[in-house]
């Protein structure tokens, strides 16, 4: 089936409509910070990498969006809505700094979207529990978003770990030469100067 997800009715929402509305909304706002990653690195092999995750999120996003109208779960807009707010306020501490990119920005942004996928992979398999007593659920197409989101956690695994490796490594070799090589890294990702506090 492919129906269009129903608006809320003034029943009280079920546990599962809840959850999958949550696992909704998370799904938003991966779409969001993969686009600005991959926004970030425009051009180079990471900003590739991260684009295509980004379509694939957005796809995984409207296959749960038809689960959901197969299961008559509908969508609370409030929820969503809230979700985003908290996603672009989210972005304001998730790397030491209010509106620019830090050095760490990359290795918090995605350590974040993994634990995203995750959680993704988790609501799938929590949704192949279900298909055992639910015909509505295609257990096929299940079977197929849990392997994706495996594959999705593996790569982003080696995205994060690579970036990991090269931040903490060039400081590393800055601290041999400097006792302030962690100011000179931040220095070059704020080139205007430094803002009167720290990342912690």
């Amino acid at each position: 089936m492919n129906r269009s997800p129903r608006p809320p009715t003034g029943r009280a929402p079920t546990f599962l409509a809840i959850y999958l509305n949550d696992h909704l909304t998370g799904a938003g706002g991966g779409v969001e910070l993969l686009r600005r990653a991959a926004a970030a690195h425009q051009g180079g092999v990471l900003g590739t990498s991260l684009r295509s995750l980004g379509e694939q999120a957005a796809q995984d996003r409207q296959s749960l969006l038809t689960l959901m109208a197969d299961l008559d779960v509908p969508v609370m807009r409030t929820r969503a809505a809230l979700g985003r707010i908290a996603e672009k306020m989210g972005r304001l501490k998730l790397n030491g700094r209010v509106l620019s990119r830090s050095p760490l920005s990359d290795v918090l942004e995605l350590e974040a979207i993994r634990l995203a996928v995750e959680a993704k992979a988790a609501c799938w398999r929590s949704l192949r529990s279900l298909a055992r007593t639910d015909p509505r659920i295609d257990i096929a197409r299940i079977e197929e978003l849990i392997g994706r989101a495996e594959q999705q956690i593996r790569a982003l695994e080696a995205l994060r770990s690579a970036c990991a490796s090269q931040l903490f490594s060039r400081e590393a070799r800055g601290r041999a030469a400097t006792p302030h090589a962690a100011e000179a890294v931040w220095r070059r990702g704020h080139p205007r100067g430094l803002p009167r506090t720290r990342p912690t």
